[in-house]
C-alpha cells in the first residue's frame, strides 16, 4: 500500500463512508484547500444512497 492510496482510503472510506463532513476530512489531512480535499475523497455510491434516503425521510 503506498501513501497516496492510504490517503484515499482514509479520506473516502474511514470517514466520509461513515458521516464526516468533508471539511473536518480536510483539516485532518492537513489540507488548506477544500480543492486538495476533493482529489483524495471521492463519493462512493452507497454513501450516495445513504444521504439520499436520509432526506427522502425528512419528507
Amino acid at each position: 500500500m503506498t501513501f497516496h492510496l492510504s490517503r484515499h482510503t482514509f479520506a473516502t472510506t474511514v470517514t466520509l463512508s461513515n458521516g464526516v463532513p468533508i471539511e473536518s476530512v480536510s483539516k485532518m489531512l492537513g489540507h488548506q484547500s477544500m480543492r486538495t480535499t476533493q482529489i483524495y475523497a471521492k463519493v462512493l455510491d452507497h454513501k450516495l444512497s445513504k444521504d439520499m434516503e436520509l432526506v427522502a425521510g425528512r419528507y
